[in-house]
């Protein structure tokens, strides 16, 4: 073996394959960069080119149907259906959706791919940071109509490296209206925009998580939903959000002579936090509030390596009702989350009714709050006189 491959030590010979095979796999992961640069480039300046051809100057454009249609029989029997009527109209979104800085573009005044030209490679450098995603990924973003919308999705893809499907998915679980009653929009644009907001536990926690992911029948035990949460780790974090990563299952502790187990324990990097997550197939009742915050307790005593913050616990229920949950976690010393999981996709109506039902109790909760403090603050407002030489006094009982 040695003379057939030249090598006196076989632990050279490996080390000689790892770095080729290393090398091959940076130059695949950069060709596909490249490609992707290149298609970008291209499809941004040929709905850039279709606009101008529409606008002839004019401030706003007239949506040319007969035109694309011409042009994707011309090109796409020349080019393939990729350039197809159906996929000019998504180039001509993208130039109208994903402006870039237009100084550079005008600058550039000579055809785009002579690499001579020092300009032209500024404007293939700016396509690149622009558009760090693929090209499949803003052909499902263009097509949401709110710029924000599109930007929360878009910066959420580029910090978790989502994968097409994934971003798919949390399209149409309606992410973007999940979290729209906490801060977590804000975060993820004030980050996007470098300027941080302090992060805190209930901006990261949802109310409700898709788990549709976990392939369940309808009918699963609690260790059989554990398993398949197991199983499929990585999409269950990404549904939790960001920063979480896996600690433990069944995280077994004495206490007494008794012993217990944790479902799952994580930590979070961004809050610097363990979090406890028992799971329930049934509705959330004030008994499992006692159980978490035990948990929560241990593990704030007992797990290693201590962090500078406290552990948090997160129930996930199959159903809960929000005033048993404001009872049975109010006055707690630990911060628990109750959230509901669902194993299947809701029909778009009835999560969004969901939604509406969600923003309503928030609204009235504030609504309240602020009614509580203004009430407060009336019976805090001590009746007062002026004396007669000046000074402001307490008024007496019964005085008028």
């Amino acid at each position: 073996m040695e003379a057939a491959t030249g090598a006196s030590d076989p632990n050279e010979y490996r080390t000689l394959i790892s770095d080729l095979i290393l090398l091959i796999e940076k130059g695949r992961k950069f060709a596909i960069r490249e490609v992707n640069t290149a298609l970008m480039v291209t499809h941004w300046f040929m709905g850039r080119r279709i606009v101008e051809y529409e606008q002839k100057g004019k401030a706003r454009a007239e949506y040319g149907e007969a035109l694309l249609e011409r042009l994707g029989q011309e090109l796409a029997s020349k080019y393939g259906k990729g350039f197809s009527e159906r996929n000019l109209k998504l180039m001509r979104q993208f130039y109208i959706g994903y402006p870039i800085r237009q100084s550079l573009i005008a600058e550039s005044e000579i055809a785009l791919w002579n690499e001579k030209n020092s300009q032209n490679l500024l404007v293939i450098d700016e396509m690149r940071k622009s558009f760090p995603l693929s090209w499949t990924h803003y052909v499902l973003l263009i097509r949401i109509e709110d710029p924000q919308k599109r930007s929360f999705y878009e910066i959420l893809s580029i910090q978790n490296h989502w994968s097409v499907r994934q971003l798919s998915r949390e399209i149409d679980a309606l992410l973007y209206e999940r979290t729209s009653l906490s801060k977590r929009k804000e975060l993820v644009m004030a980050k996007a925009n470098e300027n941080p907001i302090i992060i805190k536990p209930e901006d990261e926690i949802k109310d409700s998580y898709i788990l549709d992911f976990l392939d369940l029948k309808n009918e699963y035990s609690e260790s059989e939903l554990e398993d398949a949460l197991v199983r499929h780790i990585e999409q269950f974090l990404l549904e939790l959000g960001r920063g979480f990563t896996f600690v433990a299952r069944q995280k077994r502790f004495v206490l007494d002579g008794d012993e217990y187990r944790i479902d799952l324990l994580l930590f979070n990097i961004a809050l610097r936090s363990y979090f406890v997550i028992e799971l329930k197939l049934t509705k959330f009742s004030h008994a499992h509030a006692g159980q978490i915050n035990f948990y929560v307790n241990w593990v704030r005593d007992h797990m290693l390596p201590h962090v500078e913050n406290g552990p948090f616990g997160i129930i996930l229920c199959s159903e809960k009702n929000n005033t048993t949950v404001k009872y049975a976690t109010g006055g707690l010393s630990n911060k628990i989350f109750v959230s509901q999981y669902l194993i299947m996709l809701p029909k778009p109506e009835e999560f969004q009714r969901e939604i509406e039902q969600g923003r309503n109790l928030f609204l009235q909760n504030r609504l309240n709050h602020e009614t509580n403090i203004h009430h407060a603050n009336e019976k805090s407002m001590l009746p007062l006189k002026k004396s007669n030489d000046g000074r402001i006094e307490i008024k007496k009982k019964g005085e008028v």
